[in-house]
Order: structure tokens, then C-alpha cells, then sequence
């Protein structure tokens, strides 16, 4: 190396090991790192958007239990993620993974498997991330002019489309700012979630007309969901699915590798630190809000004034009683709605970069515009790319509700699946070849690796339940539909095209182990 050439750090050495130069601008501190997966996580946005579905399925039973049981059991999937993103720092995260792990004869297929689904689950996220944005602009524009039951102006569907349509845009726009920007928004992001889950979970029981008691927070299960569904099981375990879909999106630290110092440490750093410290605090902001209710029915109403909003008619109420107006429950819903944005920002760059890394090994249609980088070293083209997918996929809600959901279920179990899928590799046909990076579980992660498949298993199981009886057109689950069409579809492109030319992560410098296909 000559005296002029930057000195390379382990994550560095270790990229170049696995056959990539260094393209992405290197500056990611670990801190930056969590920050980025901690935002996509949100709290404040999974918990806030669809605590009316945990209060619908069991109460507080099922979201003060179902958090802890969904976040050990998340924790674990984290840890044998972390594991295998040490040994693979790379911006491809988890297909490189499956690829690294699958054996020679399995593993172009097994990246190109992992590579759409965690793709499209990650375009799915952003989708329902923005989304979720538009809909709480809709309830606080309607709280704001009076409210439903005061002539308050409630959006159109084409309203909220145009909504989420200038949201994407605004992080189109920031994500083509250069990294060391985009970090300090990330970083900024992480502290207002933070402080945010504190200053709500304090601020409303406190300013509560009255609070529940903790039998009432501990014990109490609602049963009364007007879905048709009365086995206690079966209530419980759908409304442990609030948590799960808010434990999601945390592979992010791993497509910011290749930005990260460090990466082999930091990234697997910030995706155990992401998941540990959201759990945490998600469960206080629970306790919080849980605390200060008084009425479910009233909360989950569709003819209150937010519309069966549970979060907003609370927080509404909540200073409407108090102090004459609900401007300060508004003012709430704000700290809500920049914590959902920037969550917004933050999966929109986590899908940038796999998109700018799966298109750089070939995978994706025109592959060689998708992973240009300018230069500010922006992967630009891939930022725009996941923009305007983003925008396409909500635009079903224009037509039918139904087939907006069944477009947005692909996000957690797409991703979970991807997540699931290099694990499953690891314990099964790199058991004994696996070697890992500075982070490592030692013994125990072949163990941890078994419980993380089982329990992605399972989850997947759970999201393709039915959440009504009888079942009808409107009341159907459409997620296995939805999550069985891209399976289909990713499976028959392999078969009848991409098995001819697809060889997995392609190395673009020479390297000591580089293949003469060119091949990692």
C-alpha cells in the first residue's frame, strides 16, 4: 500500500476479502449505524399506529406479555443475525449471507430467494411506514378542524395518496443528500424517539383524568373484539402481532455496512443495540399509554372523533378534559408524526442500499443504472428507485382496502422470512464450515440460530391466520395470498431465466479467493 492510500479498517479489509472495492463513502460511526436501524424499529410508530389492533385482540394482556414474549424472541433472532453480518459486512446483508452459507450448489439460488424477498419486504416497510404517516396527518387534520363529530374536514383516499405521494418525495430528497448528512438526520431521528417514548409515556397518565390501576394493566383481557373470534389462544396470539410487526426492520444496520467503520463489529453492534433498546423503552411507552386509558370501546368507536384512532382519540380526550381543548393531544400526535418520518427516511435508505447492492451483483432489471454512485457517493438512482415503488405499491388503496393490506403484509413477513432464511443456512449447511467474525455466539449460536427459525416459523404462521369469523371477501386474510405470489413469481423467474445466468454476488476486484466466473 503506498504512503498516499487511506488505511483500511477491519470492516474495510474485510469487504475487500470478500471481493467488493470500497464505493459507498466510509464514515458511519457506530453510533450512526444504530441510529439508522433504531429509526426503521420506531416505536413510536408500530406501537402508535396499531395499539387499536392489540387493544381489538386480548388488551392489555396481550400487549404488555405479547411485547416481552415478541421482544426476547426477537432478540434472539438479532443475535444470530448479528453473528453472520460480523463474518459478512457487506451492503447485500442478507442474501450475501445465504449465498456465503448455502454451499456452492444451493447458493445462487438461495441469494436470489433471499435477495427479492428481503427487497420487496423492505419496499413493502417503506410503503406502510409512509403510509401509516399519511393516515395520522388525515386524524390530526380532522382533530384539528373540530374533529368527527364537529364537522372536522376528514381527507379523501385521493387526499391521503397525495399525502404519502409528498412524503416519499420529502425522502427522496434527503436520501440524496450526502452520508455524512443523512447520519446526522439518523442519529437526530434515534434521540427523538427516544425522547419522545419518554416525554408521551410520562406526559399522558400524568395529565390523565384518571388512571387505570395495575390489576386493570397486569390482568385485564379484552374479549370484546366484534370480529367474531372468542377463543382466548387464539385473541391472544393475533394481538401479539402489534409487536412483532414494530420488531422489524433492523437488518438496516447491515445494508449501512459498507458505510459503517468498523463494520464487522459495528454493524453487528447496532443491530443487537437497535432491538435490545427498542424493547426496552417499547414497553414503557405501553405501560404509559395503557395506564391513562379508560374506555376501550370508546377508544376503538369508529364514530368517536377520531375515527376509532385509539392513540389520537386518547391523547385528544386526554387534554380536550383537562384543559377545554385538544390542541395539546395534536401537539402529541406531532412528537408521533416526525418519529414516524423519520422512521420514513431511514427505511428508505436501508432500501437504497440493497437495492444499489443486489443490482451491483446483477440480480435486478437494469442493474447497471440501479447501483450507479454519484459523486457524493450516493447510490442516487437506487434512492429514486425505491421512492417510486414505494408510491406504487400504496396506490391499491385507491381501488380496495383489502388489496392495500394484502400488499403491505408482505413487509413483516417478507422481511422475517429473508431474515430467517441465512439463519436457517448457518445451522444446517455451514454447521460445521461457518466461520465467524469478531462478533460470535460461541456455542451458543448454533442453539439461538434453531430458535430463531422455529420462531420466524411460527410468526409466519400467525400472520396468515384469519382475523375475522366468518371469513368473507373483505374479512379474508390476504397475506398468504400476497407473500404466495411473490414466492411464485421469484421462484418461476429462477427457473425459467435467472438459474442460466444468475451466479450469485459477483466480485468486482481481484481477490485471492475470486473465482474465474468472477463469482465470491
Amino acid at each position: 500500500m503506498s504512503a498516499e492510500e487511506p488505511l483500511m479498517d477491519s470492516g474495510q479489509k474485510r469487504l475487500a476479502e470478500l471481493g467488493y472495492k470500497q464505493e459507498l463513502k466510509r464514515s458511519l460511526s457506530v453510533v450512526s449505524n444504530f441510529a439508522f436501524s433504531f429509526a426503521v424499529v420506531s416505536i413510536l410508530t408500530g406501537i402508535t399506529t396499531l395499539y387499536s389492533t392489540g387493544l381489538s385482540y386480548g388488551g392489555p394482556i396481550s400487549m404488555v406479555y405479547g411485547w416481552l414474549i415478541v421482544g426476547f424472541f426477537t432478540t434472539i433472532v438479532a443475535l444470530s443475525m448479528a453473528e453472520i453480518c460480523s463474518a459478512f459486512p457487506t451492503s447485500g446483508g442478507l442474501y450475501f449471507w445465504s449465498f456465503s452459507l448455502a454451499g456452492e450448489n444451493w447458493g445462487p439460488f438461495a441469494a436470489w430467494i433471499t435477495g427479492w424477498f428481503n427487497i420487496v419486504g423492505q419496499w413493502a416497510v417503506t410503503t406502510s411506514i409512509d403510509f401509516s404517516l399519511a393516515t395520522l396527518l388525515q386524524v390530526m387534520v380532522l382533530l384539528g378542524t373540530g374533529g368527527a363529530n364537529g364537522g372536522g374536514y376528514y381527507a379523501s383516499k385521493y387526499v391521503v395518496i397525495g399525502f404519502h405521494a409528498g412524503i416519499l418525495f420529502l425522502h427522496g430528497l434527503v436520501n440524496s443528500l450526502p452520508i455524512h448528512i443523512l447520519s446526522f438526520f439518523g442519529t437526530f431521528a434515534a434521540f427523538w424517539n427516544l425522547i419522545g417514548v419518554f416525554v408521551l409515556m410520562i406526559l399522558i397518565p400524568v395529565l390523565a383524568p384518571q388512571t387505570q390501576s395495575p390489576e386493570f394493566v397486569f390482568k385485564y383481557f379484552n374479549t370484546v373484539n366484534n370480529e367474531g373470534i372468542h377463543s382466548y389462544p387464539y385473541i391472544f396470539l393475533l394481538g401479539i402481532l402489534m409487536s412483532q410487526y414494530t420488531l422489524t426492520g433492523y437488518d438496516a444496520s447491515a445494508h449501512m455496512s459498507e458505510e459503517t467503520r468498523s463494520s464487522d463489529k459495528n454493524g453487528a453492534f447496532g443491530i443487537i443495540s437497535a432491538v435490545v433498546i427498542s424493547v426496552i423503552v417499547g414497553w414503557g411507552y405501553i405501560l404509559g399509554i395503557t395506564f391513562a386509558i379508560s374506555d376501550i370501546g370508546f377508544l376503538l368507536d369508529p364514530n368517536n372523533d377520531a375515527k376509532g384512532y385509539a392513540v389520537a382519540q386518547l391523547f385528544y380526550t386526554i387534554f380536550k378534559d383537562k384543559y377545554g381543548t385538544g390542541t395539546g393531544g395534536i401537539v402529541c400526535l406531532g412528537i408521533v408524526a416526525v418519529a414516524i418520518f423519520f422512521c420514513g427516511m431511514s427505511s428508505v435508505t436501508s432500501n437504497s442500499r440493497m437495492a444499489y447492492a443486489f443490482s451491483r451483483d446483477g440480480a435486478m432489471p437494469l442493474s447497471s443504472f440501479w447501483h450507479t454512485v454519484n459523486s457524493r457517493e450516493v447510490p442516487l438512482n437506487a434512492v429514486w428507485l425505491s421512492v417510486v415503488i414505494a408510491f406504487c405499491m400504496a396506490l391499491p388503496y385507491l381501488g380496495s382496502s383489502v388489496a392495500f393490506q394484502a400488499m403491505v403484509s408482505i413487509a413483516t413477513i417478507g422481511l422475517y422470512i429473508a431474515y430467517a432464511l441465512p439463519i436457517f443456512f448457518r445451522v444446517t449447511i455451514a454447521a460445521k464450515s461457518f466461520i465467524p467474525g469478531p462478533f460470535n455466539l460461541g456455542p451458543f449460536g448454533f442453539v439461538l440460530g434453531w430458535v430463531s427459525v422455529l420462531w420466524v416459523a411460527t410468526i409466519t404462521v400467525l400472520f396468515c391466520l384469519p382475523v375475522a369469523y366468518p371469513v368473507t371477501e373483505t374479512s379474508l386474510n390476504y397475506a398468504p395470498v400476497a407473500v404466495g405470489g411473490v414466492l411464485i413469481l421469484v421462484v418461476t423467474s429462477w427457473l425459467v431465466y435467472a438459474r442460466h445466468w444468475f451466479r450469485g454476488p459477483v466480485a468486482n476486484i481481484q481477490t485471492e479467493t475470486e473465482g474465474e466466473n468472477g463469482s465470491v
